[in-house]
């Protein structure tokens, strides 16, 4: 399945219905609307309006789109909801751009605005639903068709694994699960499932399985009864970029808690791993890239004062480059202003001090207000961080943490930040019982991730870094 592609034929057929939208709306505007108000024909000019709103609109609409979701999941699509977001998304743009843009035209009466209205709603809805549904359409029938699948891994062998293997594979139009293997556990290894599908190895081997077999949808077949059991399993893979299923049970129905579905017969929990609606998701991203420029642009003549500072006092490169570990557990190197003297950990990972004798004169400096942390507004740019999130740490401390803290992992489902609630109550962590004492508020953060949350955090890293407090 090629991913880029499929949200490229979107992104190209959405810009080309608002640019079409916009193009009729414009011709009916000055032939039909100003015609009543001045009694004459109006003669048909494109002037630098119709270009600039020809440019601005299409972004105005990928951007509106990008922020509530659309294209996300983008194999996973209903036609029926598809049809709703595609409603309710156009309302919306059409009547911020009525008031921002159409209020003031010439009209002969109020009816004017009316029909000015539901001409380009009903341009711009019906233009994007059709090529969306034309997409959505294509798609849909080459995963009936078997000719789109998504590698799928059973967890667990008991009999209800079998029935959901058996529902799944007997569909004359199946969703698209390609299941090509399970895991067995302690109580049921291997007794079911064995003679349909192999045994991909034992829970322990759970993280390179998936890896090696880029599996893409988990069905985790025990009941969400067994807490602990499950609690263990989510623990290994809920930090990771893939779909999972559960079993319910029968509380699970009647609290209305989760979000069910059915799949061939099988009512099934989709245990989510998004921790912020779409919206707000994709609008911390934008944020975080708009603030990360803005920020770039200002802070660039400190960057350079610093720059010479660094390179006069000490010998060494400019910039810290070190391999951290990111979202879904995957490394990434992170940039900092050097602000220890080179070589001074010597190959080996050491956490620095309050009086670490390897930081220089200006590193110290830098680290108390935290522009050594500059350089990281390319990271958040890149997709690597974000403003606010889990500091990210080195894989040899990560597995010290992991020792006594399990669901430390469960910190990997978010972008790394360049602050986070933990690094404003600690700063930098000097050992590895420094990073669990912090490590409660980053599970906090996790818990209660909002914008709202994120703005109160860059808040107290700016009274910190100002008041000169970090460490």
């Amino acid at each position: 399945m090629n991913k880029p592609w499929q949200v490229a034929k979107y992104l190209i057929f959405d810009i080309l219905a608002s640019a079409i939208s916009w193009i009729v709306f414009f011709v009916y505007r000055k032939a039909i609307i100003e015609p009543q108000r001045f009694g004459i024909d109006i003669p048909i000019e494109f002037n630098s309006r119709f270009f600039i709103g020809l440019i601005f609109i299409p972004v105005f609409w990928v951007t509106i789109y990008y922020i509530t979701g659309f294209y996300k999941n983008i194999f996973r699509r209903s036609r029926l909801i598809e049809l709703w977001q595609t409603f309710s998304t156009a309302l919306a743009g059409v009547i911020v751009i009525f008031f921002t843009l159409i209020l003031d035209d010439f009209i002969h009466t109020y009816k004017n605005y009316y029909q000015l209205f539901f001409t380009l709603f009903g341009l711009h809805f019906g233009l994007t639903y059709i090529f969306r549904l034309i997409i959505t359409t294509q798609t849909i029938h080459k995963i009936h068709q078997r000719k789109i699948g998504f590698n799928t891994l059973i967890i667990g062998s008991n009999e209800r694994a079998e029935k959901i293997y058996n529902d799944m594979t007997s569909q004359i139009m199946p969703a698209g699960n390609k299941i090509i293997g399970f895991v067995g556990l302690e109580e049921n290894n291997d007794s079911q499932l064995s003679k349909y599908i192999p045994n991909l190895g034992q829970f322990a081997d759970l993280t390179e399985i998936i890896e090696k077999n880029q599996i893409e949808e988990v069905i985790i077949a025990i009941e969400t009864v067994e807490h602990k059991r499950l609690s263990e399993i989510l623990t290994v893979i809920e930090n990771r970029q893939i779909t999972i299923w559960g079993l319910p049970d029968l509380y699970d129905f009647l609290s209305g808690m989760v979000k069910t579905n059915t799949i061939y017969g099988s009512p099934l929990i989709k245990i989510s791993n998004g921790l912020m609606p779409a919206w707000q998701e994709n609008t911390k991203r934008l944020l975080d890239v708009t603030f990360s420029l803005l920020a770039g642009v200002i802070f660039l003549p400190v960057f350079v004062v610093l720059a010479i500072i660094i390179k006069v006092s000490s010998k060494g490169s400019i910039l810290y480059k070190q391999e951290r570990i990111g979202r879904f557990g995957k490394p990434f190197h992170i940039y900092k202003l050097r602000s220890m003297y080179a070589g001074a950990e010597n190959g080996m990972p050491a956490l620095s001090s309050e009086n670490d004798e390897r930081i220089t004169r200006i590193g110290k400096f830098m680290r108390k207000t935290h522009l050594d942390e500059i350089p990281q507004f390319y990271n958040v740019i890149i997709g690597d961080m974000s403003l606010v999130g889990p500091r990210p740490e080195r894989q040899f401390y990560i597995a010290q943490i992991v020792k006594r803290a399990p669901h430390y992992t469960h910190l990997h489902k978010l972008r790394p930040g360049i602050t986070s609630w933990g690094q404003v109550r600690y700063g930098y962590a000097s050992n590895v019982e420094e990073m669990l004492e912090r490590l409660p508020y980053d599970m906090m953060y996790l818990k209660n991730i909002s914008l709202y949350i994120d703005f109160k955090i860059m808040i107290y890293t700016i009274m910190v870094s100002f008041g000169g407090r970090g460490k």
